[in-house]
């Protein structure tokens, strides 16, 4: 199954390490600094210019940052329509 993140992204389910709120997540030291390397690293993909509301970690290492509430994102993969 896949995951649509907005804006004709999608990412397969199976990649997908965790799906974060990044407002209450970004307060923690090592949240920061994992966002911070893995812009540095070229690894992170703005899904919108919309601010963003949440972060996905895949597998991979490349970092999703979305428009969508956690919560959005949440039901779209437990409904296993992705979209």
């Amino acid at each position: 199954m896949y995951l649509h993140l907005g804006n004709n992204y999608v990412v397969r389910q199976s990649d997908i390490i965790g799906i974060f709120d990044l407002d209450n997540t970004t307060i923690s030291k090592h949240t920061r600094n994992l966002l911070s390397q893995a812009e540095k690293e070229g690894r992170v993909v703005t899904v919108s210019t919309d601010l963003p509301k949440s972060f996905v970690v895949c597998g991979d290492g490349t970092v999703y940052l979305c428009q969508l509430s956690p919560s959005a994102l949440a039901g779209r993969a437990e409904q296993g329509t992705g979209t």
